[in-house]
């Protein structure tokens, strides 16, 4: 078995595999396939309800030359490099840790380059409340003459700190908690996966105890497998 802890072992690489947040999957889905692809994108909602994972399947799915309809191949080479974080062309940062203008106006300066493979450079924000107000006045100016080629996808868990101009030229998307029969029926199957015999009532409890949160939900699940000796 992969020693990667579950929430990262059982990421959804494609839309299909994402449970709930279906109105979000089919526009997402729907702008690639179409090829309309805004330039910027607001992600709102609680942690752990899938936020970043669609972020990143979706600047998989915007550059990958060999997607099928709208969901990314995930294994030509544009695909491999952006889930091993190896590509120049994707830039993440975590705003709780990266607030500061010199690190918006880092982001700015790489976007004045062409992409090197991929079709849009893509930058994956999180936490995006927690820039400074010099880092979001210097955001705001790219927001309003982005480069051809640049995709914004901002993420956050509180979006009234987020400055409405900043908002006002995004495409909101609001992620909603996981229900608890979605959440139970997950754990369900990644037990089976993995050979672990649980009962239901215990699933049920773990569900409710992550609050709708994919994240809490399988790190609760790794601590009993690790309580009960599942490797």
């Amino acid at each position: 078995m992969s020693n990667l802890v579950l929430y990262r072992k059982y990421r959804p690489k494609t839309f299909a595999s994402v449970v709930n947040q279906e109105p979000i999957k089919q526009t997402l889905s729907n702008a690639v396939a179409n090829n309309r692809v805004a330039h910027a994108y607001l992600f709102v909602g609680p942690r752990g309800v899938g936020k970043t994972t669609l972020a990143r399947i979706f600047a998989r799915a915007i550059n990958c030359p060999n997607r099928t309809g709208a969901e990314p191949c995930n294994e030509c080479e544009i695909c491999r490099s952006f889930l091993d974080a190896t590509s120049l062309d994707l830039m993440e940062i975590d705003a709780a840790s990266h607030t500061g203008v010199d690190n918006i106006r880092e982001l700015i300066d790489h976007l004045q380059f062409a992409p090197t493979r991929a079709a849009y450079k893509v930058i994956i924000i999180d936490e995006v409340h927690m820039l400074s107000k010099g880092a979001f006045n210097a955001l705001l100016k790219t927001l309003e003459e982005p480069p051809k080629h640049a995709v914004f996808i901002l993420a956050t868990t509180e979006a009234h700190k987020v400055p409405a101009t900043i908002i006002s030229r995004t495409q909101r998307f609001d992620f909603k908690k996981v229900s608890l029969a979605d959440l139970a029926a997950l754990l369900q199957s990644i037990c089976t996966d993995n050979g672990v015999s649980i009962e239901s009532g215990a699933l049920q409890e773990i569900a409710a105890a992550a609050d709708g949160s994919f994240r809490d939900g399988l790190s609760l699940l790794d601590q009993v497998m690790n309580y009960a000796g599942k490797a």
